[in-house]
């Protein structure tokens, strides 16, 4: 089993933001983090869901994701996001990830667990780490998703 650890910040909401990513396969340890100018939460929570599973190389090995994202996990776990997708994602936020998140989810299927964020656990803890360090990179790049759906509304 491939386990992927995941989480997300902002520094404000809407605000800079980043993700972090831990992957365990046995002996093998991957970490995975980015950062943006100005971005939600939600974003980099999906965003480091979507950013792990992107980094798999194999597809026949089950994965279990563990995320302290309510809004990720249960958009999942309880099937919301296949009656977001029949809706065209109409009023949803984060259609662009959402959309993007299926097509790794039909490819991996992965498990997804929740895990209470700021508790203690080693993974989600280092996960932590990454997202803020990354937010707090100098010269971020645009979350174009998001600066781009944000530019619609004027």
């Amino acid at each position: 089993m491939i386990t992927i650890y995941t989480d997300g910040a902002s520094k404000g909401n809407p605000g800079p933001g980043g993700y972090g990513v831990v992957m365990i396969y046995k002996q093998h340890r991957k970490e995975l983090s980015e950062g943006f100018r100005l971005t939600t939460n939600n974003r980099m929570e999906l965003l480091a869901v979507i950013r792990g599973l992107e980094a798999l190389k194999v597809r026949d090995i089950p994965v279990t994701i563990f995320s302290d994202s309510k809004y990720v996990v249960d958009a999942v776990e309880k099937g919301w996001i296949w009656s977001w997708q029949k809706k065209g994602f109409q009023g949803k936020k984060n259609p662009d990830l959402w959309k993007h998140y299926i097509t790794l989810h039909v490819r991996f299927k992965p498990k997804f667990i929740w895990v209470k964020g700021h508790a203690g656990h080693p993974e989600n803890e280092r996960c932590d780490q990454l997202a803020v360090e990354a937010a707090s990179q100098a010269n971020l790049p645009p979350d174009e998703g998001y600066e781009k759906e944000d530019s619609s509304l004027f």
